[in-house]
Parts: structure tokens; sequence; C-alpha cells
């Protein structure tokens, strides 16, 4: 078995464990400080409040499907099951001759499924043109005729002061929102002005590559994909969301402007058209590109950049199959 796998040698693989600490660590403790006080961070904090996973579990990095890390072993604290290592010495990883690897083996159905469904998600959303012309309007629809009320917990500032004014931009405009997370936290107006009504069964169908939201989600489907997903691959993917949340903020009727967040102010051309740039430039950054350039931006790039499509065959169609993983990519 370990045959066909790439084997890091130890001194390779702790350095990129501890890249990976060295570049998520600041942003999980800061989280964790906020929330010891009872305070949140509409930017920083979202990512952890959104998507239900646990900081420490992000600190995890794992080799990821088709690499094994050998060792010369694990001392006592580095297996306690609250290390950065403990993970490493346990289910779904097997130990033989020193060297460690995740081992598919004990996947159950529903784990195969799921693995199925997320890179058939992936791909359909690749295979999509990126529609770059709703100007991060979902936001605004969230609070249409809410009374000024919002939704964070730490109560923040609409940066438009007239209930009305707010009332009369979002329907001088088109709502096109495709992304489901999103347009369930429409008010009821604004639902009915959305040209579609986006479901939970109607992802494979609706999601396309331009969407701010679908490209946060791709920390959320990396993670759920640990530990087969390496480590790099998922903290790319992190930073990669954390930039489209500041996007998406700065596009949105709060005021963020305290916390330096300069606004990109949509009611006017200029900030439309600034916004829709922003919102290429993220899609382009996360679009597909061919099979071996994309495998060598996934791995050592400094950008934050996450390949869809490469994900997806890599995950599912390529090494999965052969490891085992599923027997088809299929829809849910």
């Amino acid at each position: 078995m370990t045959a066909a796998l790439e084997i890091l040698e130890e001194k390779n693989w702790r350095a990129l464990a501890e890249n990976h600490c060295a570049r998520l660590a600041p942003l999980t403790a800061g989280y964790r400080r906020r929330r010891s006080l009872g305070k949140s961070h509409p930017v920083e904090d979202f990512l952890f409040q959104y998507y239900p996973n646990p900081p420490g579990q992000l600190l995890r990095w794992h080799p990821g499907i088709g690499r094994a890390i050998r060792s010369s072993g694990f001392g006592e604290e580095e297996v306690a099951e609250s290390s950065r290592c403990g993970h490493l010495v346990r289910v779904p990883y097997r130990t033989e001759k020193g060297v460690t690897w995740a081992d598919p083996a004990g996947l159950d159905e529903r784990q195969r499924e799921r693995i199925a469904w997320v890179a058939s998600l992936l791909e359909a959303t690749a295979s999509r043109p990126a529609q770059h012309g709703c100007y991060g309007l979902h936001e605004w629809a969230m609070v249409l005729r809410t009374r000024g009320r919002t939704r964070f917990a730490t109560p923040r500032c609409l940066s438009v002061s007239r209930p009305d004014a707010l009332r009369e931009f979002v329907d001088s405009q088109r709502l096109c929102c495709t992304h489901y997370d999103a347009f369930r936290f429409f008010t009821p107006k604004a639902a009915q002005l959305n040209s579609q009504s986006p479901g939970l069964d109607s992802r494979i169908q609706l999601e396309q590559p331009g969407c701010i939201h679908t490209n946060m989600d791709l920390y959320k489907w990396a993670f759920k994909l640990a530990p087969w997903v390496p480590g790099e691959l998922l903290a790319d993917c992190f930073l990669f969301a954390l930039a489209a949340r500041a996007i998406d903020m700065r596009a949105s009727p709060y005021d963020l402007a305290d916390l330096g967040y300069e606004p990109i102010r949509v009611e006017t051309p200029q900030g439309r058209e600034a916004y829709r740039r922003d919102q290429a430039e993220l899609s382009r950054q996360a679009a597909p590109a061919p099979a071996a350039a994309s495998c060598r931006r996934a791995r050592g790039s400094r950008l934050p950049v996450f390949c869809r499509r490469w994900l997806a065959s890599r995950v599912s169609a390529g090494r999965l199959l052969r490891h085992g993983f599923c027997s088809t990519i299929h829809d849910r």
C-alpha cells in the first residue's frame, strides 16, 4: 500500500505542520479571546460562527490523500488527543514500518456518499460561467424592511441612515441571488423580489462560481473532506474565504469603518463596478485550471488559491476512486 504513496520525510512534514499552525493560530486565538470577552468581529469571527468547525481542529495538519509521513515516533505529549499531532495516531490513520497515512478502508457508505456528493457539487459549480452582476445585494436583502434591525449579536449601525433609502435602493436593483445559504436569510419582501428561489435541494443545479458565498464555501467543503484534503489546501481555503468575507462586508449596508474596512458603496455606479471587479478576481483565483498547473498552485502557491475543479477531480474521480472511496459520482 505504501508503495503507491508519496512519503514525506519527518523534517519536511513537520515543517509543513508548523507552517500550517503559524498561518492559522493567530486567527483562532483572536476568535477565542473575543469569545471569552463576549465580543465578536463581523469579519474575522464569521468563519468560526457560520461554519461549525472547532478552531482546534482547523489547526490540525493532514498530509492528505495519496501522501504519507515518515516518523521516528511521537512523544507522549504529541499523542495526547488535544495535541496538534494526536490525530495522526488515531483512526483513520494507520502506521506500518514507521510510515503513517490516512487509510480510507474504514469509510462507511454514508461517508462515501458525502464525498461523492461534494465532488458532484464542486464539479457542477465549476462547469458554469461565473455571474458577476449581483453586487453583493444579499446583505441588503437581509435587512430590507426590518426597521434597522441587524443580524449581528453585537449590533452594527447601518451605513444607510434612512430605511426608506435602503428600500428604494434595493427596489431599484435586480436581485439575482443563486446561493441557498444566503437566500434563506432574505426578508420575506426581498425573497419575493429575487429572480429565483434557491433551495437546499437545488444547490447542484444553481451554484455558480461567481458567487462570493459559493467561493467562501470552498472552506466548508475542504473541512468536511478532512483528513483527505492536505492541510496546505485547507489553510489556503480558509484564508481565501476570509478575504471573500471582507469584500462581502465592505459591500454590505453595515458601517465597519471603525474596524478599518473601507466601504464598497454599491449604492453608486462606481461602487457596483468596484464590487464586480473584486468579485471577478475572487472567482478567477478559484477558477479551474489544467490538472498539473492547479496541483502545483494548490500545493506551493502563497496566494489564497483553492482550485474547485482540482479538488473535485483529485479527491473524487482520481485518487479516491483508486483507493476505494466511492464507486461513482452521483447526485444525492
